[in-house]
Formats: C-alpha cells, structure tokens, sequence
C-alpha cells in the first residue's frame, strides 16, 4: 500500500493535471494551476522532478504536442493521468479522509 500511496505534492500535480484540459497540461499551465489553487511558489525543478516520477511510476502518460511559435518551435510535453494515477488519488484520498475522521471535535478547539 505505502508504494502507492501518494505524497502531498503528487497529490496536487495529479489533480491539476486532471482539471486542465488535455491540450493544457504542460509545465507552464500545470505551475500556474498549482500555484493559483495552493499560493504556493513553485519551481521548475520541483515540478518536473514530479511529473518524471509520476509517469515512471505509471500514474501519468505523456505525449509531444505540436511545435508553437510561441515556444520557439519547441514541442510542448503534454501529460495525461493514467488508470493507474486515479486509483492511486483515490486511494490517497480515502486513507487521509479515515485519518481526519474523528478528529473534527479536536482540530475545532484548536486555535488557527
């Protein structure tokens, strides 16, 4: 189970991948997504070391999309989350919702 499980950050890259269109998800849209929805910086390292481990570990698929002008006639590497990555968000999401359960009573009394 632990190899699937999901780290917070894959988490975040699998869902913006999912909400963008398939045309859309490449590096630059997929930060801008990420850091709009979390307001968090992101940095090019960061973000396709993720990408290259999601897709080695089958949860993402990609593919070369046509050369832009606006790229300088380079390809954009467009990705696409696989079977394998929604099984692997559901699970995530199901083991971090069974951790909160109960905790509601507690984390209300905490001070933010």
């Amino acid at each position: 189970m632990s190899e699937r499980l999901l780290g917070g950050f894959e988490q975040v890259v699998l869902l913006v991948v999912l909400r963008l269109s398939e045309d859309e998800a490449y590096g630059v849209p997929i930060r801008k997504e990420i850091e709009n929805r979390t307001g968090r910086r992101v940095s090019r390292g960061a973000l396709y070391t993720c990408l290259e481990r999601l897709e080695s570990k089958r949860y993402l698929s990609s593919r070369m999309g046509g050369a832009t002008a606006e790229r300088g006639g380079r390809a954009k590497r467009l990705y696409t989350v696989t079977a394998a990555g929604i099984s692997a968000l559901r699970l995530s999401k199901r083991t971090l919702l069974g951790l909160w359960s109960g905790l509601e009573s507690v984390l209300e009394g905490t001070p933010s």
